[in-house]
């Protein structure tokens, strides 16, 4: 099921998306291409396929999430430009391709994510392809700043930075990661479930609970495969958070009590979604996808 619906969201978000960069002026071709190529080397593209999951799951209409979708797309992009950089983790591979600072150069990987950034926001503000109420949209937009900033993903990054060559406790660990990885994927939940236009208060806080699981969940089998995966395989730099001495899930439990955790936050996600019915059935796809995928 999952592999059909993955290749169904990709499509849908990718047609989306392929509309967003066409550079207004001849001088701005170069930025824009950076833009593009950052966003559309590949990708799972997990975030959008939980907008679109929780949106279903609501039986809203896909039209009015296409929007967040790209969004979140946007936003993670970005974060991987950025964090690929010299002055932070210093990669040269991103989904098997050259990371952008090296396709294009430094100065204009920055600036690449720069407007990827307020391009995300852009995307979110309007009402083509979001849902027409003002005061919604408006919401949805507070949602992802306060996901994306200094209280949640890039506030993970600082935290990650600072955190290389020290040993953080399963605390501490799962706090940083509910903001650096954690909060866009609770956002892509949040978002797709507001964008239905008919989430209730109770199913908000169900649909928290399962974003929240499985955003741990996501980061824990991340730290695995950098210790079993390879560099093809993964399309980044196999052992890298090994190499830098970053704190990892595996390095404080050992291997088999994180492979362990992670089914373990699999099950409370599956467990947040058990009032909810068969149209549901792509979140728990995705849950299951997120602890058994192997890049």
């Amino acid at each position: 099921m999952i592999d059909s619906y993955q290749k169904r969201c990709q499509q849908r978000v990718d047609a989306c998306l392929n509309t967003l960069f066409k550079a207004p002026l001849p001088a701005l071709e170069r930025l824009y291409k950076a833009m593009h190529y950052s966003v559309m080397i590949g990708g799972k593209r997990v975030r959008p396929l939980l907008v679109y999951a929780s949106c279903e799951a609501l039986e809203g209409d896909l039209a009015q999430a296409d929007g967040a979708a790209c969004a979140l797309e946007l936003i993670h992009a970005y974060s991987l430009v950025h964090d690929d950089l010299p002055a932070m983790d210093d990669d040269d591979l991103r989904r098997g391709q050259p990371t952008t600072h090296k396709a294009f150069d430094e100065a204009c990987a920055i600036l690449a994510g720069d407007g990827l950034q307020s391009l995300a926001f852009e995307t979110l503000s309007r009402p083509e392809h979001n849902p027409q109420d003002p005061a919604l949209r408006l919401h949805m937009l507070q949602v992802l700043a306060k996901a994306a900033g200094p209280a949640g993903m890039v506030g993970g990054q600082a935290t990650d930075l600072e955190s290389v060559g020290h040993k953080l406790d399963q605390t501490a660990l799962e706090q940083m990661h509910r903001q650096k990885t954690g909060a866009l994927i609770e956002a892509s939940v949040v978002l797709g479930a507001l964008a239905s236009a008919q989430a209730t208060q109770i199913q908000l806080t169900a649909l928290r609970h399962y974003a929240q699981a499985i955003g741990l969940a996501f980061q824990v089998q991340d730290d695995i495969l950098d210790v079993e995966s390879d560099t093809q395989t993964l399309g980044k730099t196999q052992g890298a958070d090994i190499a830098r001495d970053k704190p990892t899930y595996p390095a404080l439990l050992g291997l088999p009590q994180a492979k362990a955790y992670a089914l373990e936050l699999r099950d409370q996600a599956l467990k947040a979604l058990e009032d909810f019915g068969t149209s549901a059935d792509p979140l728990r796809a995705l849950a299951n996808y997120i602890v058994e995928r192997r890049h």
